[in-house]
């Protein structure tokens, strides 16, 4: 009945940013990978190995103020 639930998704496209080998570089625009070097953040190689706790979740969305009278008739 319950099955294994995926964190982001049932489909995650390869990329170095999610990738358990790479590390951010200093300035945040580039992944260092010990296989292939320096490499794009959205790049991938076939050492890719996803790690789910990379993954940043997005922001949730801002909700509305209310006050009693959007509530009465």
């Amino acid at each position: 009945m319950f099955g294994k639930r995926s964190l982001f998704g049932s489909r995650i496209e390869p990329a170095c940013r999610y990738c358990g080998h790479g590390r951010e570089s200093a300035d945040g625009r580039m992944i260092l990978c010990p296989h292939q070097g320096v490499t794009a953040p959205y790049s991938s190689c076939r050492k890719y190995r996803y790690d789910p706790l990379l993954r940043v979740p997005s922001r949730q969305p801002v909700l509305p103020k209310y006050d009693r009278s959007d509530f009465e008739l």
